[in-house]
């Protein structure tokens, strides 16, 4: 019999978009594969690929004790009936949820804590609460991912998790292969800043937006693009109001949402991101590994990303003034300097972010849990 492995997630898309090529890669390896998350619309994607699906309903955002004390059952029920010879977890409610549930039916869970969120940007009651429940949850892992060396000190030395549990991956890591430069042939008529992300103030949009308001009455050809998911179920997200209102400004371009990120990272002239907080930011790998230069925060996450001045700029989180600043520079370095800079991240990410170290890292994880 196959051992069998459940990777489990807070989305469907985020399986799909983030951890397709690992489940892939370990259903090759002879492990019986079954992804585990709310139903959504890549779930039938995840289905497609020949790898099994089971929908398990949670609500992401919220911190309803009833409610998550619920979804530990439902995990539970769930792990007991398919004993799986391991469990991976993403996210932070399956983190600390399924692993309550894997350590009470002593089953091996590999976590991945790939950014604190915004329980951790300030000190509060909630951060409290959630800094408990990783103590925990997570004192029976077999063991702890983090995607940042910050996040993995912060966890360590406030007592969350045992250092000897712990290891460091290069975030999620990039397809090098499917992310790749394309010299553009076509003339540019505009100049075009990209951020790619959920549509959040912690990402720094508020900051994007003044900054570009700022830069636009002296660069009127440039362009601001903005693709990612809209009204998100958090209490920072910016609404569509909001988003109409700075489109007819002519502030920005929204994009809305597409699966051909690539596409439109290839055709951007610098990716921004200035985000207050990231584990180690998916969209900025991305960028680099397609040969773009980057503008993102001195911040926990993002400046493992960029080697100022090498790959792009770094700026203050919070600090319009900043960001503009680091953009303007960005949109006056002669069109040669900013394409070095921009193979200069293409070679940063095929050395430390190749989707393929991830993927081995975690496979040397589970053969030493000893399954078969």
């Amino acid at each position: 019999m196959k051992p069998k492995i459940i990777v489990i997630s807070n989305t469907s898309w985020y399986l799909f978009n983030f951890r397709l090529n690992l489940m892939l890669h370990l259903q090759n390896q002879g492990y019986e594969v079954i992804a585990v998350a709310p139903l959504d619309d890549y779930s039938s994607r995840i289905t497609a690929q020949g790898i099994e699906f089971i929908p398990m309903p949670m609500d992401n955002k919220g911190t309803h004790p009833v409610k998550d004390s619920l979804l530990i059952l439902r995990f539970v029920r769930l792990f007991f009936r398919l004993k799986p010879g391991c469990i991976l977890s993403y996210t932070p409610k399956c983190n600390i949820y399924g692993a309550l549930a894997a350590g009470f039916l002593n089953i091996p869970i590999i976590n991945n804590v790939s950014g604190l969120g915004t329980a951790f940007i300030k000190e509060n009651l909630v951060t409290k609460i959630v800094k408990w429940l990783y103590i925990a949850s997570l004192k029976k892992s077999a063991k702890v991912f983090f995607q940042n060396n910050d996040d993995l000190t912060l966890f360590v030395d406030n007592g969350l998790v045992k250092a000897d549990l712990t290891d460091l991956l290069p975030g999620s890591g990039v397809d090098v292969q499917r992310f790749t430069p394309v010299e553009n042939t076509v003339p540019r008529t505009k100049f075009v800043f990209l951020l790619v992300a959920r549509m959040l103030k912690d990402k720094g949009v508020i900051e994007l937006v003044t900054a570009m308001r700022q830069l636009k009455t002296k660069y009127p050809y440039i362009e601001c693009q903005l693709l990612g998911f809209l009204d998100a179920k958090n209490s920072t997200a910016i609404t569509s109001e909001e988003m109409q209102a700075w489109v007819d400004e002519g502030v920005v371009n929204y994009l809305g949402v597409s699966d051909s990120v690539v596409d439109f990272l290839r055709q951007a002239d610098c990716v921004v991101l200035p985000s207050y907080r990231e584990g180690l930011p998916r969209s900025l790998l991305e960028a680099a590994s397609v040969g773009k230069p980057i503008i993102t925060t001195d911040a926990v996450g993002c400046r493992e990303v960029v080697d100022d001045g090498i790959n792009g700029f770094l700026c203050e989180p919070r600090n319009a003034d900043d960001l503009m600043a680091k953009m303007e520079k960005m949109l006056l370095l002669p069109e040669a300097e900013r394409l070095q800079m921009g193979m200069n991240g293409r070679k940063k990410v095929l050395k430390q972010f190749d989707e393929q170290i991830v993927i081995d890292r975690y496979v040397k994880a589970i053969e030493d849990l000893h399954l078969r």
